[in-house]
């Protein structure tokens, strides 16, 4: 199954079970992807995290039900997925702009579509990469929890407070995004890294994360185009890479002299 198909399933198991239980994780591996990829994967390709579109889905649905029956709010609430009417009309009004109560007396609503994937050729951008093979290696580095929903806001003010701190355990010659094995989570930690030499003592708050010897995928981008180079990394380049697939649950930046920067993506032969 490709990366395409793998999407359409797991997208069409979360619209079967908006109104009842409903795992991402399954979701994930309907998709034959970690809980750690589909979260990247669906954020570049969706434009959206899984949590805010399944959040999305559920307050359309609801919004209808409020809008077409004398269903009570509470039991709309309970349905799609809050746990009290207030955590809902607070999360309703946040993407209505109206209360449940003004819902149900006919007032105007947001409405998010259900999302197909559809992979097409178009633009014909080029992305540059590499297929590298690398022996074992460590890195050492300090690191912070992220949501998936809001990392890419987050992360860069990790850094800012690290550039801004006048004593570094490590010098930050690497970012590396690991998944945290926690499902349903949403959640991955991030290292600010440098290369692990075993002779030297590990600095006070830092930690060793080995990588095993294997293919990487490396993508040459600067500062500047960081961002836009991994999101077509994710939403262009791999589902396109007929030859590859991915293999275990981290990715990496490497920060190079002259604001250089590579992207590594831990691949395999498929």
């Amino acid at each position: 199954m490709n990366l395409a198909d793998g999407m359409a399933e797991a997208l069409a198991y979360i619209e079967a079970h908006l109104d009842g239980e409903l795992s991402i994780s399954e979701a994930a591996a309907r998709a034959y992807l970690s809980e750690f990829y589909f979260q990247r994967i669906f954020g570049a390709l969706c434009g959206m995290t899984v949590g805010e579109y399944i959040r999305g889905r559920r307050l359309t649905l609801a919004a209808r039900e409020l809008a077409a029956s004398d269903a009570r709010v509470i039991d709309v609430a309970l349905k799609y997925g809050w746990s009290s009417p207030d955590s809902f009309a607070r999360a309703f009004a946040r993407f209505h702009g109206v209360s449940p109560s003004a819902a149900k007396a006919g007032a105007a609503l947001r409405s998010l579509a259900p999302l197909k994937i559809k992979l097409t050729l178009e633009g014909g951008n080029m992305t540059d990469y590499r297929i590298v093979h690398k022996e074992a290696f460590s890195l050492v580095g300090t690191g912070r929890r992220f949501s998936a929903e809001t990392s890419y806001a987050e992360i860069p003010k990790f850094w800012d407070e690290f550039l801004a701190s006048p004593e570094k355990p490590v010098h930050g010659m690497f970012g590396v995004c690991l998944d945290t094995g926690i499902n349903e989570s949403g959640m991955f930690d991030y290292l600010i890294a440098d290369i692990y030499e075993p002779w030297r003592d590990v600095p006070a708050g830092c930690s060793v994360q080995s990588f095993a010897a294997g293919d990487w995928a490396v993508f040459p981008c600067t500062l500047e185009t960081l961002q836009d180079t991994n999101t077509r990394m994710w939403s262009e380049w791999l589902p396109s890479a007929r030859d590859y697939r991915l293999r275990d649950g981290f990715d990496l930046e490497c920060y190079l002299p002259g604001g250089r920067v590579e992207l590594w993506l831990p691949v395999e032969k498929a």
